[in-house]
């Protein structure tokens, strides 16, 4: 029977042989620990579902109840719903709420700051880097967006008026909207990652595109 011993040493010796590539093949990067990250798992989120599809699910909650805000017929009704979207936007602002106690907003934060930390990892490689950059955009359009409808709500809250509560109810829905796909800002009929264009879904797909530019699935 062979010596484990020397079966252990015959096979670290093949490893350093191979070269510097063969050491470090099992060895995630920094750059892709982040991918992944933002793409896979974080510990906190839901289910520990990675940043990018916490935020989308959010998102998702957020646009159903704005939908339902501004398709109400009493200020009450709009006041309720959007007190749903906002537990999705922000899960601090109630104990309960759809939601999924994450927090579209906190989501979108982590995302950006894991992508860019991963764009800006030393082992980063130049398609990372450049689809980081898009990611990073979209998502800060995204909490921009959502900061914007935190503002909107509480001043659907506060209003006693149902004429001026609908139209802060539909300029939510537009919001959820933007955050779900995107908004062509420009006019130039189509949809880019670029500042104040870029929602999740461009996020999603830059992302997938560094993915598999990595060979990372």
């Amino acid at each position: 029977m062979a010596n484990p011993r020397l079966l252990i040493l015959a096979a670290v010796a093949a490893v350093f042989l191979a070269g510097p590539a063969a050491r470090t093949a099992t060895a995630q990067s920094a750059a892709h620990r982040h991918i992944g990250h933002v793409a896979d798992m974080f510990n906190g989120t839901p289910d520990n579902v990675g940043l990018l599809p916490a935020a989308q699910a959010e998102a998702e909650v957020a646009a159903a109840h704005a939908g339902y805000a501004a398709g109400s017929e009493d200020l009450a009704g709009i006041q309720r719903h959007t007190t749903h979207v906002l537990h999705a936007i922000d899960a601090s602002t109630s104990e309960r709420g759809p939601g999924k106690g994450y927090g579209l907003l906190r989501a979108a934060m982590g995302c950006a700051q894991h992508i860019e930390m991963a764009g800006e990892s030393d082992d980063a490689s130049g398609a990372v880097k450049t689809h980081a950059t898009h990611v990073w955009t979209s998502c800060r359009n995204v909490a921009a967006w959502a900061e914007s409808i935190v503002e909107k709500a509480a001043a659907v809250a506060a209003a006693t008026d149902m004429a001026a509560a609908k139209a802060l109810a539909d300029e939510i829905a537009a919001l959820t909207q933007s955050i779900l796909s995107g908004t062509d800002a420009d006019g130039n009929g189509r949809i880019s990652w670029g500042e104040g264009e870029g929602g999740l879904e461009q996020a999603a797909t830059h992302l997938r595109l560094m993915k598999e530019a990595e060979g990372l699935g």
